[in-house]
């Protein structure tokens, strides 16, 4: 027993108890070292549910964008809480995070959440035969990022006495390199779509590296033909079943670009068009001012901008989804040896080594005249 300061500010008489009187003895001495160092002891009984409900509340929903906070959400609901959510907060070890981890990692999720079971006619876990979907490691990371995230909160507030989640190591995923499209077909993309009513929003993909959010989120006022500029602002994301206008998740991302002729042009023609649609749709046009919206004016569905490249993708034999049109335009730019920190600002990546690591990929050609160019020297 020993007599401290709590995070409370209040003086309390606080227990200590262990498996063995060394143990016992080992928690008293720590709770005197803290009282000698000024250090406040949690005092908070909450459970780690109990947090989590108040951190989403009053940290994350004021503070972070709403896709950040509908994903943390998310985790907290289906994960977190029915893991880990009973347990005392300040009383939260290292090695029940990491056994809850392994444990999550290695469980097949329709066993678990018996979806097979509630299918129709079962097919494999219900029946037996258990079909092994488990969680991506990216998911697993993710999940413990929220957590660690969640803890470091924990900590600021004098709840907790460390981060016993930073002490964990997930494994990290692998990202393939971005599969650009080869420049020969990217040509016959835009020449087969060129009398597409969204033609300009696929030479912007292409020539101009824009997510899909940002193609679809982009507006009239961000677009200055005569100056030959565009300003990356806003992202179009279904947050909470709406569709929603968001600012871009970092600062790199909101960013101002030089527009090329192809791209004038383009816009030019598309801005023609969306008058004959307006005037087409008459008073049911919804104005919002944006670049490509539906045909009467409202935010355009972004699983629709998907489904319309299925076509051209089947149509000239390609795996590639929609947002390999933006890894075609870093990738040729990268090829073309435009400078790694011009190609980051382009994307509006965060740091060059998101630019270099995930798209940046030789090929075969590139790679032959490299080592010829070396053995040259060397003759």
């Amino acid at each position: 027993m020993a007599y401290v300061t709590t995070s409370s500010g209040i003086r309390k008489r606080m227990y200590v108890y262990g498996k063995t009187w060394n143990e016992a003895d080992a928690k008293l001495t720590e709770l005197k070292s803290m009282e000698h160092g000024g250090i406040p002891v949690p005092d908070s009984e909450s459970t780690v549910a109990e947090f989590l409900a108040y951190w989403l509340a009053e940290e994350v929903e004021p503070n972070r964008r709403p896709k950040t906070y509908q994903g943390y959400a998310s985790v907290v609901t289906v994960h977190l809480v029915p893991g880990l959510g009973k347990k005392k907060l300040r009383k939260l070890r290292t090695q029940e995070v990491r056994t809850w981890l392994n444990r999550l990692r290695n469980e097949c999720q329709c066993c678990k959440r018996e979806w097979d079971k509630n299918r129709t006619e079962p097919r494999c876990c219900a029946v037996g035969h258990c079909c092994q979907r488990k969680l991506s490691t990216r998911m697993v990371q993710y999940i413990h990022s929220v957590l660690r995230n969640a803890l470091q909160h924990a900590l600021r507030e004098e709840l907790v006495l460390r981060n016993v989640a930073r002490l964990v190591r997930t494994p990290a995923p692998s990202y393939a390199t971005g599969q650009g499209l080869p420049t020969s077909v990217a040509k016959l993309v835009l020449k087969e779509l060129r009398d597409h009513r969204f033609y300009a929003l696929y030479v912007l993909a292409l020539t101009m590296g824009m997510r899909r959010g940002e193609l679809l989120g982009l507006s009239w006022t961000a677009v200055d033909l005569e100056r030959r500029t565009l300003i990356v602002a806003t992202n179009l994301q279904r947050v909470g079943g709406e569709l929603q206008l968001v600012q871009p998740k970092t600062a790199s991302s909101t960013r101002t670009l030089p527009l090329p002729q192809l791209v004038v042009e383009a816009l030019t023609e598309h801005q023609e068009r969306q008058a004959q649609e307006r005037a087409a749709a008459g008073t049911e046009w919804k104005e919002n001012g944006l670049v490509f919206p539906s045909r009467i004016g409202t935010p355009y569905e972004p699983d629709n901008l998907r489904r319309s490249w299925g076509p051209i993708r089947r149509k000239f034999g390609l795996t590639h989804r929609f947002h390999d049109l933006r890894h075609t335009c870093i990738t040729l730019l990268l090829d073309l040896g435009v400078p790694p920190h011009v190609v980051m600002e382009i994307a509006g990546h965060s740091d060059h080594g998101v630019t270099m690591k995930v798209y940046a990929h030789a090929s075969l050609d590139e790679k032959r005249r490299a080592l010829d160019k070396l053995s040259g020297e060397l003759v």
